[in-house]
């Protein structure tokens, strides 16, 4: 890997990803063109040109935090995982040269025909993320950080997004609900957790797949918590009789590792399944919308309907959730979830 002299931010942004682009690939003739952009404030850019073959990742300084990224690649690349090398790096800017993993992403790729061997892939990566990572440092998935993912239900998407006045009652219902899923969460085996692992963030790479990127927010925690959002993807979804026979194999796979209790059976993995990915789900309502209301970004609105279904399908299992349903089914009636408020 080689490294770019810091120097100073130059007035313009796009200048200085270019001029990184040309030092780090010792062309003063290449050019970048976009690649994809996060979520966040991250971008990521293509280089064209004679040695092609990479991309820039564009961090601006404060928006991200590139030492969690390069600790993160770091542990996938050394659990024999395919995750981004890094080729170069100006930390002070905020860029990264890394190895350009394709174009091919899980979500245009996964089809009924396809599922199967897409899904054991990604599920053989996330056995080894679990089994061969050691998660010393990583941040804590605990009670202080689920509460204030939970709570973006309530702010974005309840009181945001549709407009409730929640009353002191409606507070101690939500309250009761959210304090099953923290219960939930912290009585799991912790684990790394790469925490947004599904079909936008792994790239179909045949000669070694998945590409695996958007990690650098992974924390130490629940065992069920990739396996949920991998299999309970918020952009696309399955027949959950096939969601539930993917899961249950993984948890077979975890005992066969030894990474499990032999004494956590299908039934109790199962709960925690449904649970965990529960609390995701709930935390993406709210995202979704404080990234429209928020950064303007409107698109993640046309997935809330789906997220919602998730929401719906898996309370409705559970009696202590029965009244907390009834109370978001009341809220939501028959809103099109994908428009905004004024």
């Amino acid at each position: 890997m080689s490294a770019i002299d810091p120097h100073p931010l130059t007035s313009s942004r796009a200048d200085a990803r270019l001029a990184f682009a040309r030092a780090a690939r010792g062309d003063a003739h290449a050019v970048i063109e976009a690649a994809s952009a996060d979520a966040s404030a991250r971008s990521y850019w293509r280089i064209r040109g004679g040695h092609g073959g990479a991309i820039v990742m564009d961090a601006p300084p404060g928006s991200a935090d590139l030492d969690a990224w390069l600790d993160v690649d770091a542990r996938l690349r050394g659990a024999g995982l395919n995750a981004p090398e890094v080729l170069a790096e100006d930390r002070v800017q905020g860029f990264l040269l890394i190895s350009d993993l394709g174009t091919h992403a899980y979500l245009a790729e996964l089809n009924d025909a396809s599922a199967d061997a897409l899904y054991a892939d990604a599920l053989d990566a996330l056995l080894a993320m679990q089994t061969r990572i050691e998660p010393h440092g990583l941040p804590p998935f605990d009670e202080p950080f689920v509460v204030r993912e939970l709570e973006l239900l309530p702010t974005w998407f309840l009181q945001r997004h549709l407009g409730i006045s929640i009353e002191c009652d409606e507070w101690d219902t939500i309250e009761v609900a959210f304090r099953l899923l923290v219960d939930n969460a912290q009585r799991q085996p912790q684990v790394f957790m790469h925490r947004d692992y599904h079909s936008r963030n792994l790239m179909h790479v045949p000669e070694h797949n998945p590409g695996i990127v958007d990690f650098q927010d992974a924390v130490l925690g629940p065992i069920t918590y990739d396996v949920a959002s991998l299999l309970r993807d918020c952009y696309i979804a399955w027949d959950d009789a096939r969601v539930r026979g993917w899961a249950e194999s993984h948890r077979q796979r975890l005992l066969d590792a030894g990474a499990l209790d032999p004494r956590i059976d299908a039934t109790r993995w199962q709960r925690w399944f449904d649970l965990t990915g529960l609390q995701r789900h709930l935390k993406v309502l709210g995202i979704f919308c404080r990234l429209w209301y928020r950064d303007g970004k409107r698109g993640y609105l046309a997935d809330l309907p789906r997220v919602w279904r998730y929401v719906g399908s898996v309370a409705s299992r559970y009696p202590e959730l029965r009244d907390f349903l009834a109370l978001l089914e009341r809220w939501v009636d028959d809103r099109d979830l994908t428009e905004p408020v004024a």
